[in-house]
């Protein structure tokens, strides 16, 4: 495998969202990767094809990659070990999960960028008829770009489905003259992160979890206190727990178990899951080739309880 470090910057979105244009201004940018070989890898075909010459000198190599099984860690490390490159660009399907380039990246790629764009005048339909599919995207990006919205789109209608999943990222609007503005709707938290111990609500848990899950570095060193489900995974080792609840996205046949790692120096044991009360401290994990910063909590109090209400949580 090849040693040197590669940057990723990856753009998501569905089909006809304006990646291709977009990449293009990006890479033909007279900043961006100069003197460097570059590989812009293009996991879908779109009615926007490349037009290499806007990239003037640059040394650019193009692979395109029509299905999914031809995504391997091998293919695209020996392309770009061949080619010397020093950047990385992928155009990627909006249809495919993104457990699958992630789990097929070379070790020594890592994200580097996420931007996610999307058509706003026809967004929320896409995200009411493939709702898993778009936050499998929004999760992991890092900026939401949305073109086409002028006349169109309510903005807070689009602000509002975009941190109902990803309270991190930066959004911008594109107007029709190319003009980028930025998304300064203000976004308050049900809870207070600056208490000394941060309660958490069993009506605020999803909004909590994907808080926890974007922006898990402003929770290092802080306790937090809510009530969750606890189950023990053979994958786990002893006195290392899964704490979480079933979120529903859109429907029940949409339904995920959202959990964090939580380590306990107690014996605890546990056969099938049990609803507890649990107050944690909370450390974090980075994992580089991912981008990504995990929460993990150790637990300093723990005792069994009654479901909430609602033991389903929503947005």
């Amino acid at each position: 495998m090849s040693r040197k470090k590669l940057p990723v910057y990856l753009f998501l979105g569905p089909l006809e969202s304006g990646k291709t244009n977009f990449i293009e201004k990006i890479v033909s940018n007279d900043k961006f990767g100069l003197d460097k070989n570059i590989l812009i890898l293009v996991c879908e075909e779109g009615e926007t094809e490349y037009d290499l010459s806007k990239f003037g000198d640059k040394n650019i190599t193009l692979h395109i990659i029509d299905d999914i099984d031809e995504l391997n860690a091998k293919s695209l490390d020996d392309i770009a070990v061949t080619k010397d490159i020093d950047i990385v660009v992928i155009e990627y399907n909006g249809m495919w999960h993104m457990n699958s380039l992630i789990a097929n990246m070379p070790e020594n790629w890592g994200v580097y960028e996420s931007v996610f764009l999307a058509d706003a005048s026809v967004f929320e339909i896409y995200f009411q008829n493939m709702k898993s599919i778009i936050i499998d995207k929004l999760n992991v990006s890092d900026t939401v770009i949305f073109n086409r919205y002028e006349n169109i789109a309510e903005i807070n209608d689009l602000h509002r489905i975009v941190r109902s999943v990803n309270r991190r990222c930066k959004i911008f609007y594109c107007d029709d003259s190319g003009v980028m503005n930025p998304d300064n709707l203000k976004d308050p938290l049900p809870f207070d992160i600056d208490a000394e111990t941060i309660m958490i609500k069993d009506e605020d848990y999803a909004i909590w979890y994907n808080d926890i899950m974007n922006e898990a570095a402003k929770y290092q060193g802080k306790t937090v206190r809510f009530k969750a489900l606890i189950n023990s995974r053979p994958e786990l080792p002893k006195n290392v727990f899964a704490i979480g609840r079933y979120i529903m996205t859109c429907c029940e046949a949409d339904m995920e178990f959202c959990w964090l790692l939580s380590l306990y120096n107690r014996y605890y044991p546990l056969e099938g899951e049990k609803w507890v009360s649990v107050t944690a401290d909370v450390s974090v994990q980075n994992y580089e080739k991912q981008n990504l910063d995990v929460p993990v909590l150790k637990i300093t109090d723990l005792y069994e309880c009654e479901p909430p209400k609602e033991p389903i949580a929503t947005f």
